[in-house]
């Protein structure tokens, strides 16, 4: 089982307005069986860490390219991505295996 992490760093006053987008983004991928359930959190600068930054984490069996020949990604996915394209200054995508302690 792996952890999946999206990363965003947002420009300054933007991480609200980012997460509830993303939290629309994770709830289409939900709906459409692509993705479990998915955590959104950020940090507006309210509070002690990194400023201006938005998580988003889902757990899944495997990893597993978005461009696979077979995946239909919903179209829905990017109209509600646009909004906040502008927002975003960079990106990055993390994964952490996750420990089962059942092998």
């Amino acid at each position: 089982m792996y952890l999946i992490r999206r990363v965003y760093n947002v420009k300054p006053r933007t991480a609200m307005k980012v997460a509830e987008v993303l939290a629309n983004v994770a709830q289409i991928y939900e709906k459409s069986g692509q993705r479990g359930p998915t955590k959104i959190y950020f940090n507006g600068g309210t509070l002690p860490g990194e400023n201006n930054v938005v998580y988003m984490e889902w757990e899944d069996e495997s990893i597993m390219s978005p461009y696979r020949g077979d995946n239909k990604i919903p179209p829905e996915v990017f109209e509600v991505g646009r909004q906040v394209r502008e927002h975003i200054i960079d990106q990055r995508i993390e994964f952490f295996e996750l420990i089962n302690r059942n092998k």
